[in-house]
């Protein structure tokens, strides 16, 4: 893809999430109208261009409604809120604080090597690109509550492995190399624990899982992780909004 394109891209999904927060922190109501389009462009400091298309995606998301003639309302929708939003993109440090666990990461193993057909379409490598494998578990009182595999293209770390702290939060160590992710395409799924890993860490009372497997990306729209998290089922939960 393009660079520019996937600059402009990041831009309107950015101007997106600010209007969204607008909506939230003004307290607006359903039915109520939107600040102008001058007006946003005025407080967001950004072309016309930008701010249309991303009030399209507000619209095309439900959020907004237009009438012509009048301008754009908050829909009822944006009124609904829930709690841990499965489509929220925070790192997994954050997400087990938000929870109230103070959780400590354990590295289980840590290579480089030739990642398969399916590791490299997510992270779009091409042939001979390695990437590096990081296998953790989060621990709640010694108590395993994530499984954790991470995938990032080594170009983005060219440091020795033995010499980079793998044990905190992995959005916050790709930043140092200006690489943090900022979103992320992610699938769901309600699992068990694979055998090979129960066994293998001794996790055979990890129970059912839900496992996400996300492609997250950098402000560029580049992939710099694929990551594949089994998240404890007894100790979490998501929510969703239906519309």
């Amino acid at each position: 893809m393009n660079e520019s394109i996937r600059d402009t891209r990041t831009i309107v999904i950015q101007l997106r999430d600010r209007i969204a927060d607008l909506i939230q922190s003004e307290g607006l109501r359903p039915g109520e109208k939107l600040p102008t389009e001058a007006q946003l462009t005025q407080r967001f400091n950004v072309s016309r261009p930008a701010l249309r298309e991303a009030l399209k995606l507000l619209e095309q998301e439900g959020d907004i409604y237009v009438e012509h003639g009048r301008g754009r309302f908050v829909s009822a929708i944006s009124a609904v809120h829930v709690d841990r939003p499965i489509t929220a993109f925070e790192s997994v440090t954050d997400m087990t604080h938000a929870y109230g666990y103070t959780t400590v990461n354990k590295v289980l193993s840590i290579s480089e090597e030739v990642p398969d057909a399916t590791i490299a379409k997510h992270l779009q490598l091409e042939d001979k690109e390695t990437v590096i494998r990081l296998e953790r578990l989060r621990l709640e009182n010694d108590n395993p509550i994530m499984y954790c595999l991470d995938y990032v293209p080594r170009s983005i770390v060219p440091a020795r492995l033995y010499d980079v702290d793998w044990s905190g939060s992995l959005l916050s160590l790709l930043e140092q190399y200006r690489h943090r992710p900022r979103m992320s395409s992610a699938s769901v799924s309600a699992v068990m624990l694979p055998q090979s890993v129960a066994e293998r860490h001794d996790l055979k009372d990890f129970g059912p899982a839900l496992l996400i497997t996300e492609t997250c990306f950098n402000d560029a729209g580049i992939p710099v992780i694929y990551a594949i998290d089994y998240h404890r089922g007894s100790h979490f939960t998501f929510s969703l909004v239906r519309k």
